[in-house]
């Protein structure tokens, strides 16, 4: 059964989603922590939550959500946003994340992000690959590298990452499903991966195709607050 990750997005403070990254096509959907506590209701163990003000700006923003998602629910917490260097990536672990997402840094800085997967474990570090037109996007989706992403994907692999957060940006925030294709192609090329993916899902049967082409994890965050899945349902699938 394919792991099920609800997504909590944050800008200022508050729950959103964009639309393929666009921080100008944002809607608000209120509070983080009362949505992380519903999930929890439900029966959903891990949360995947992305600082998107702390991806934009470089570093951590949105700490005290950070903080009061981890103190006042049992939800695992991987985070994400901004973690660009050792005190971000401290602060994160300090404030309740159990794992965190790195991108930007493992395209800019692939030393320090080795050393990070050491120091830490492979374990509670998860490889963000974030792709658009086929190359690995940083910095908040707003700069495009010139890394392909099997390549890229390669060097970490035969360093031991185990953990890969993968979204496919012109999908995210569409509700136009996910890019199933795309995900194949990386577990076809790295079996062992646990792949999480992310991007475009807009029901319980793209979650179902997901699951039926092998992908381990999924992400997914508009199509909850959209209404267009129901948690309840969805957990015992």
């Amino acid at each position: 059964m394919i792991q099920l990750i609800p997504a909590i997005d944050i800008i200022d403070g508050q729950c959103v989603r964009l639309t393929k990254g666009d921080y100008d096509q944002k809607t608000v959907y209120g509070d983080p922590l009362q949505m992380a506590q519903h999930f929890e209701r439900i029966g959903y163990k891990r949360l995947h939550v992305v600082d998107l003000d702390g991806a934009k700006s470089r570093h951590i923003v949105n700490v005290d959500v950070l903080r009061r998602i981890s103190t006042e629910t049992n939800l695992t917490i991987d985070f994400g946003g901004g973690i660009k260097t050792d005190d971000d990536l401290r602060t994160a672990f300090d404030c309740g994340a159990q794992l965190v997402t790195v991108g930007s840094v493992a395209v800019t800085h692939p030393d320090l992000f080795l050393r990070w997967v050491s120091e830490y474990g492979p374990d509670r570090l998860i490889l963000g690959a974030d792709v658009r037109n086929g190359k690995i996007s940083i910095n908040g989706w707003k700069e495009d590298s010139t890394e392909d992403l099997l390549p890229f994907l390669r060097r970490y692999v035969e360093a031991g990452v185990r953990n890969v957060l993968c979204t496919e940006i012109s999908k995210d925030g569409t509700l136009t499903g996910p890019a199933i294709e795309l995900y194949q192609s990386v577990m076809r090329q790295y079996p062992s991966l646990h792949l999480i993916a992310s991007g475009g899902v807009s029901s319980t049967d793209d979650i179902r195709a997901l699951d039926r082409a092998g992908i381990p994890a999924v992400v997914f965050g508009k199509a909850i607050y959209e209404g267009r899945i129901d948690l309840e349902q969805l957990i015992h699938m």
